[in-house]
């Protein structure tokens, strides 16, 4: 995909976010209904399934540019998760709201088991990994009449899970996807994520020093706050070139080396972040509580760091990082 056509996806969606004022809900429902016309929402899945066609370097933009303004909005688990083990099926996209379920449902015909799905509250289907015996499956379920139990994560982002009691689904058909390669998948996702939410705090943190005046000088004049918003950017940048470069590379190195490091250093740009604005930045209506709550809940979903740099260690032992660091060189 040529950068143009990225910088076109880029420049849209950013002026729909940018007029975009969400209210306290749950769910931007007018933010999704915007960018569902215009096919953002199923960006990355096959046209032959009913989905926008486009990279994952396309979804990657709208994933990044809606976690930078914190949509509430579930652009990952749609595209970047249901709209992909729809397309390891060859399963049609279903007319309505979709999401993914983090856990896999057992049966074939009909349907049992309790799955954390995201977002469940709102969604007219769930698409879930099935166990059956030593098959794999993905399966389109109605969510209409199905128990939810809510939850939140601490941004306050719904974190249900549904229970389903021999349910009959729409849609199944064999797969190659496992739990583990939907736990990568969510990493991805999540790393692309975490490095748009440490920029936002980096940005808001750039111009409350730049605003804020302390002794009759703005504090981004005082050397101690320099070098603490120096180490700031220092983080963002490293986890932005992370998030990048896992996507570029899309394999299983690349993914966990930048799950590990933007997890770990989410918790250091929070810190950083509300050690310069001082109490403002723990109020709910100010744009850096939304990015750090966001920070903290986001590190830990699909592997926390220290998941992963386990991960990476297994990876090494097997010699899965040599053709990475030489290109196949020897």
């Amino acid at each position: 995909m040529n950068d143009d056509h990225v910088a076109e996806i880029l420049a849209t969606v950013s002026a729909i976010l940018k007029d975009n004022h969400p209210g306290p809900a749950d769910f931007d429902r007018p933010l999704w209904k915007t960018l569902g016309q215009a096919g953002f929402h199923l960006l990355g899945v096959p046209e032959q399934i009913g989905g926008s066609g486009g990279s994952l370097r396309d979804l990657a933009v709208v994933v990044d540019l809606t976690a930078f303004h914190g949509a509430r909005i579930p652009i990952v688990e749609t595209a970047f998760l249901a709209g992909w083990l729809l397309s390891r099926a060859g399963i049609a996209v279903p007319d309505g709201l979709m999401v993914s379920s983090l856990d896999e449902a057992s049966g074939r015909s009909r349907l049992s088991g309790r799955l954390r799905t995201p977002w469940a509250r709102y969604a007219d289907y769930v698409v879930t990994t099935v166990r059956d015996g030593t098959d794999v499956l993905v399966a389109v379920v109605p969510t209409e009449g199905l128990d939810i139990e809510y939850a939140e994560n601490l941004a306050g982002e719904p974190r249900d899970t549904l229970v389903l009691n021999d349910v009959e689904p729409v849609a199944v058909a064999p797969s190659d996807v496992d739990a583990m390669d939907l736990l990568r998948r969510g990493a991805l996702a999540r790393s692309i994520q975490l490095a748009a939410a440490a920029r936002a705090v980096l940005e808001s943190t750039r111009r409350h020093v730049t605003e804020r005046e302390q002794f009759g000088r703005p504090l981004a004049r005082f050397q101690a706050v320099q070098q603490h918003l120096a180490a700031l950017a220092a983080e963002a940048t490293a986890m932005r070139v992370s998030a990048d470069a896992a996507v570029l590379a899309d394999d299983d190195v690349a993914v966990a080396a930048a799950k590990a490091t933007n997890s770990a250093s989410a918790h250091v740009v929070a810190a950083i972040g509300h050690q310069l604005h001082g109490a403002l930045g723990y109020s709910q209506e100010h744009r850096l509580g939304a990015a750090t709550t966001r920070l903290w809940a986001w590190r830990e979903e699909f592997g926390s760091e220290s998941y992963w740099q386990d991960q990476l260690a297994a990876m090494h032992t097997a010699g899965s990082w040599w053709p990475l660091l030489t290109d196949g060189a020897r």
